[in-house]
């Protein structure tokens, strides 16, 4: 055991190497744009240079003149299509080649089509559109903004959450702050671009593009095109980076898959990275005012918070995460509401914990101003305000393990030794800081189907249409069919990433493993239930044995007794090969309709606070040391370490990975990462690696990750509340609060850049 594999402490599994990692480290792992595909023709997409207006005309005889040019789809070319649709598997409803309307900048205006890459490329650049141009909205406080209430706006943001009287309540308070605060634009720069490959055989299409959501892209594609979801087929083995910008379909799918049809051969078109912040989804900049009242003794009487949201005209795309803020501590009161502010931008997306990272950052940066203000240590003002139950509903938590995140993450990061006196603490010409925050992230579970078979050799193949985004999520769910099959992981072969597998949700909202390995384990379970029966019935090697005195291990029926029979034999014996079972895992709250529509392509999401007995989600907590450097103002992050509970913890390894990583993008929330928007052409500026900053190998210091062991039997069969988006909740928070306390200024707005400090 290592930093990198952490010893399993209680309800954690063995940090077992990735099962596709030798594959992804000597290049044997494909993605969708490496698949082979024979005779393909390659597509370049030609985008709009306005963000409001019409295209009156397109000027293509230039293109039509490059060598090689096969094929150009364009107004008119879409008819027969269906618009898309926004929702879960749909990015936006705006058809860029149904409508000549220009609704942002960089929409789709056609898709060149050539023998060649090269050739596809410049017959795209030569594309020439005239406009009728409007003036466009940019953002925030530019003319032409609409604003709307969100709450109904999505099924994942139905209210606004309130409780009890915060008028009277913050008038009442001995002690009270009024702060906004905001985050900028962020778009997704994911190492793999995005790319469509599309190719028809008859009348069964087959696409080869990085999804997450390869059953619902299945059914909104078919739709698009009006054909039979049996007759598409989405493929998605390995994902080089997704983080929600592949969780939405964009409407390119379907245009190349025109393309394809049209040509009578396979059609690739690979998005260029400059192109990609124009066609794919983003985390919207969002707006925060938090009023917080309390006694003198800390206690919290009185909490509201208002957000606003940048979305695109047609969709009302909700982050809402006053759901999660307004649950966070014991408030006494509380009053949420939640605005969109419609643009002429193309419609944001999900990104890595989409509700969470912004209102959270808002939230515990104001607890920090809170904490100062009373003169309390913020740990300690967190602990004051723990709550028995949460404030909305008065529902317990299923489990909340939240202090002792904060109790060994303070330990192990030496927070008693912090001079809480702003400015105080000094190493030569470097101003050292330290600030906490809490992470938070809804526990929620979606239906899923798995088939998992076991031969008489004891081999198992495990069939899944989830996605190996990065998570690890196939090696633990091949850990899940390995514990309870008592077979070794070797044996066991996982198979996922494409439509024509039992159905599975996106993989998103951290729901993958509890909802994967939910269905593992029902399927294991039912084999395990038929090789019991066989083995203790009449003339059988157990006989007289009960189920709950049995195990499989090591390839084997053991009974406590001592007593054992090898599970080949148990399966000649049944005169069977094999045993496949087919599982469909619904959760406990689920519609009587949730596996009908999961197989539809739009599955339940059953979340934090829709369980009638309980409110489930995972905690954390982490601490940050930042030095800023008294002349320069050069900021550096030596030091961080966070403590997580998430209930079971399938595999210590792939844990602390994606918490570690999460960690590390919420350094590059804090000081690096931010999309600048020119507000006279709604125009996206750092369209690439060199302008748009994130953090590498030398920004990351000391980091630690320490995983509490938690057991909560409430949220799942697995038992898993799921970890891969909490790690970057509160990373900005403990970022901004150590860069106060090391300079005496309160940066509410991200990211914290040098020319703030030198004010």
């Amino acid at each position: 055991m290592d930093a990198a594999a952490p010893r399993p402490k209680e309800n954690m599994g063995e940090p077992l190497p990735r099962v596709d990692a030798r594959l992804k480290v000597t290049g044997q792992a494909h993605y969708p744009a490496d698949l082979p595909t024979a005779n393909i023709a390659y597509g370049a997409l030609a985008t709009s240079s306005i963000a409001k207006g019409k295209v009156t005309k397109l000027r293509l005889d230039d293109v039509r003149a490059v060598p090689g040019l096969l094929d150009i789809v364009t107004y008119g070319d879409m008819d027969k299509v269906d618009k898309p649709k926004f929702g879960n598997s749909g990015a936006t409803s705006i058809g860029p080649l149904h409508d000549r309307r220009i609704f942002h900048d960089g929409q789709i205006v056609a898709l060149a089509v050539a023998e060649t890459f090269e050739a596809a490329e410049e017959a795209a650049r030569l594309i020439r559109a005239e406009y009728e141009e409007e003036k466009p909205t940019a953002t925030f406080d530019s003319p032409g903004t609409a604003t709307i209430p969100a709450a109904g706006k999505s099924p994942l943001f139905k209210e606004d959450v309130k409780a009890g009287d915060f008028d009277a309540a913050y008038a009442d308070a001995a002690v009270k702050i009024d702060q906004r605060y905001s985050t900028p634009t962020q778009h997704h720069n994911p190492i793999e671009l995005f790319s469509t490959t599309a190719f028809w055989e008859g009348d069964q299409l087959t696409v080869h593009e990085p999804s997450q959501n390869v059953t619902g892209w299945k059914v909104e594609l078919a739709r698009q095109l009006k054909i039979d979801p049996a007759k598409v087929r989405i493929v998605s083995p390995f994902i080089g980076g997704a983080f929600g910008s592949k969780g939405p379909m964009t409407p390119r799918t379907a245009i190349v898959a025109v393309a394809a049809k049209r040509l009578g051969r396979p059609v690739r078109c690979v998005t260029s990275r400059m192109q990609a912040f124009g066609t794919q989804t983003y985390r919207a900049e969002t707006r925060h005012r938090i009023r917080i009242g309390a006694g003198k003794d800390g206690r919290i009487s009185a909490f509201a918070h208002e957000g606003w949201e940048v979305t695109s005209r047609p969709d009302a795309y909700v982050v809402g995460g006053t759901s999660a803020t307004g649950r966070m501590y014991d408030y006494g009161s509380v009053l949420t509401h939640v605005s969109l502010v419609q643009t002429d931008r193309n419609t944001p997306g999900y990104m890595r914990s989409p509700p969470e990272t912004p209102y959270v950052y808002a939230l515990e940066n104001a607890m920090d101003e809170m904490a100062v203000a009373l003169g309390m240590d913020p740990v300690e003002f967190r602990r004051i305000n723990e709550p028995k139950v949460e404030p909305i509903g008065k529902k317990p938590f299923s489990s909340r393990s939240l202090i002792q995140c904060y109790d060994q993450a303070a330990e192990a990061f030496g927070w008693a030794d912090r001079d809480p006196k702003v400015g105080a603490m000094r190493d030569g010409d470097w101003l050292v800081g330290m600030g906490c925050a809490t992470a938070i992230y809804p526990t929620a579970v979606a239906p899923c189907a798995a088939r998992v078979r076991l031969t008489v050799d004891g081999d198992v193949r495990l069939q899944c249409g989830s996605h190996e985004i990065g998570t690890g999520v196939r090696t633990v769910a091949g850990q899940m069919a390995s514990e309870r099959l008592g077979v070794s992981i070797d044996k066991i072969s996982v198979e996922m990433g494409d439509s024509s597998l039992p159905p599975a949700p996106v993989s998103g909202g951290s729901i993958s493993t509890a909802s994967v390995c939910s269905a593992v384990l029902m399927a294991c379970d039912a084999i395990r239930t038929k090789l019991y029966a066989a083995a203790t019935a009449e003339g059988g090697p157990l006989v007289g044995s009960h189920n709950e005195e049995l195990e499989l291990a090591g390839g084997k029926i053991v009974a406590k007794s001592g007593a054992s029979a090898k599970v080949g034999d148990v399966l000649k014996a049944m005169q069977v090969g094999a045993i496949e079972e087919y599982a469909e895992f619904a959760p406990k709250n689920a519609t009587p309709e949730a596996l009908k529509k999961l197989y539809a392509g739009t599955p339940e999401f059953h979340g934090a606070d829709q369980d009638e007995d309980s409110v489930k989600y995972a905690f954390g907590a982490e601490f940050v040391e930042v030095r800023i450097n008294r002349f320069t103002r050069e900021i550096r992050v030596p030091r961080i370490v966070g403590a997580f509970a998430a209930g079971r913890i399938m595999n210590t390894r792939t844990a602390r990975s994606q918490l570690m990583g999460g960690m590390i993008w919420g350094i590059g929330q804090a000081l690096h990462e931010a999309t600048e928007v020119d507000r006279r052409y709604a125009r996206y500026v750092n369209r690439d690696l060199q302008d748009y900053l994130v953090p590498v190998n030398a920004d990351i210091k000391d980091l630690q990750v320490i995983l509490v062991p938690e057991v909560d039997h409430a949220v799942n069969p697995a038992g898993a509340k799921g970890l891969g988006e909490l790690g970057n909740v509160g990373t900005a928070a403990a970022v901004a609060s150590a860069v106060y306390h090391a300079t005496g200024k309160r940066i509410r707005d991200l990211p914290i850049r040098i020319e703030q400090l030198l004010v």
